[in-house]
């Protein structure tokens, strides 16, 4: 358990310093609402001595070498591999994710996501030749990265590390439930000695500390993680100053289960999908899509799998679920699956009343939702919880007409009796990633959405390019 803390100062211009906005944010334990620390709820001011830093190192660090900035990126991605178990803790903490995913998810894919930009700087063609011109990638200027609290260090590391990969300074402002291993990166990037200015760290609200940095004049590139709603917001106001924009929104990503295929194995699956992080995954397969003769099949093996999946202490190396994030999340949740039961859907497992055995903190039962019908607000919105809705489809063109049936187009999962006829299935999916008979994750593959989910990629190849631009020199 983490000691309580009051911080005061932010991280700016390579050193910690005191903030100068007044007020504070308090950091809440999700799993025991207790206060874990304090740290300065900055603004405008805090905003723009971090957005002038930056500026002032553009030059320089746009104009290192390759060379250099590989050697600074290996001993962050060193300092990582060494924080491993305080980043765990950390996220445990702050979070509430279980200790188990935390430690292989939390810690372990920033890692990972890190080593793969060393390898992809190390051998990206920053000029080309194509016919008579010479093309050249350059840094694209002052990154601002918001990012979310659902995968805190992850979405961290998939803005930073590739910006200072390309050259580009960063001022990050992380989500305010979220903090702490904020912080612990901004550590761990001053041990690696990245010169000053290069990475800034300033925690605040969205409404403040967000706000400014997008409209902010000195800012060149905004890449934010979010919803959809704040993501409108954002490419509005940065589209007054013609900023470069990215962003990662919301999803309501359907998993299909074509006949053939292994039921069993995609029913598990998916239920592990959407309930890992506490359901609180932007690319979650929180809709279930399966051919209305295997549909009553699908709901009973849906509830033997989620019966595996009991709420306790995140700290806990036995526990699968822990809670969601806040009090605000929790009341979010249950307001869906109380209003998806008005509307009809069936409860096969769950419901909104609270955890009896957990009493203190901001836990959701875990819930599996039948009868689901496509007009339903629980098939059209985010819940981002543990929630998951089972529909029915007749053939293979009503199964594409559901999955493409809602504003969003993230993520998705096929699943057939073959490779082949689930890549055809998916190339009819408008969404941006999706995962054939449970394929694994890649973190050089490109990842964002369609519609509604946003602009932009990130990770890979595609994850720097975001922040490159083209210059054309004719011979």
């Amino acid at each position: 358990m983490q000691q309580y803390a009051e911080y005061s100062d932010q991280y700016i211009d390579g050193s910690w310093r005191t903030s100068g906005d007044p007020g504070s944010i308090t950091v809440l334990n999700p799993a025991t609402e207790q206060v874990l620390a304090t740290v300065p709820a900055g603004g405008t001011v805090d905003v723009d001595a971090a957005v002038t830093a930056a500026r002032r190192a553009a030059g320089s660090w746009g104009a290192t070498t390759r060379e250099e900035r590989l050697d600074l990126l290996t001993r962050l991605r060193d300092g990582l591999a060494a924080a491993q178990s305080e980043i765990t803790e950390t996220v445990v903490a702050e979070l509430g994710a279980p200790v188990g995913f935390s430690a292989a998810v939390h810690a372990g894919l920033p890692l990972t996501v890190t080593t793969s930009y060393l390898t992809l700087l190390a051998d990206h063609p920053f000029e080309e030749r194509i016919g008579n011109s010479v093309v050249h990638a350059g840094p694209a200027g002052v990154v601002a990265a918001i990012t979310p609290w659902n995968y805190p260090l992850h979405q961290i590391v998939a803005k930073v590390v590739p910006a200072l990969a390309a050259g580009c300074p960063v001022v990050l402002k992380p989500a305010e439930d979220t903090p702490l291993v904020a912080r612990l990166f901004a550590r761990l990037v001053h041990e690696a000695g990245f010169p000053a200015g290069v990475f800034n760290l300033v925690t605040g609200t969205g409404e403040l500390a967000g706000a400014a940095l997008v409209a902010h004049p000195g800012v060149d590139v905004v890449s934010f993680t979010g919803s959809t709603a704040v993501g409108r917001q954002v490419a509005e106001t940065a589209g007054r100053t013609l900023k470069r924009i990215a962003l990662e929104l919301g999803g309501k990503s359907a998993n299909v289960v074509l006949p053939g295929s292994n039921i069993t194995r995609a029913v598990k699956a998916n239920v592990a999908n959407v309930f890992a992080n506490s359901g609180q995954t932007c690319s979650a397969w929180t809709r279930l899509l399966v051919h209305e003769d295997q549909y009553e099949e699908a709901v009973t093996r849906a509830a033997k799998a989620a019966a595996q999946y009991v709420p306790g202490d995140p700290a806990d190396p036995q526990t699968r679920i822990g809670p969601v994030v806040n009090a605000k999340q929790l009341a979010r949740v249950r307001g869906y699956i109380d209003g998806a039961l008005a509307e009809g859907a069936r409860l096969v497992v769950g419901g909104s009343e609270p955890v009896a055995e957990l009493p203190t903190g901001f836990y959701v039962r875990p819930t599996v939702l039948a009868d689901v019908t496509p007009e339903m607000t629980i098939a059209q919105e985010e819940v981002f919880g543990p929630v998951l809705v089972i529909l029915a489809y007749r053939d293979e063109d009503h199964a594409v007409e559901l999955a493409n049936g809602t504003p969003y187009g993230l993520a998705g999962g096929v699943w057939a009796r073959d490779t082949d006829t689930a890549a055809a299935f998916a190339r009819r999916l408008d969404t941006g990633q999706v995962d054939l008979n449970g394929g694994r994750f890649n973190p050089l593959a490109p990842f964002g959405g369609y519609k509604d989910s946003g602009l932009g990629r990130e990770l890979g190849r595609h994850g720097l390019e975001e922040f490159l631009r083209y210059k054309s020199l004719q011979y």
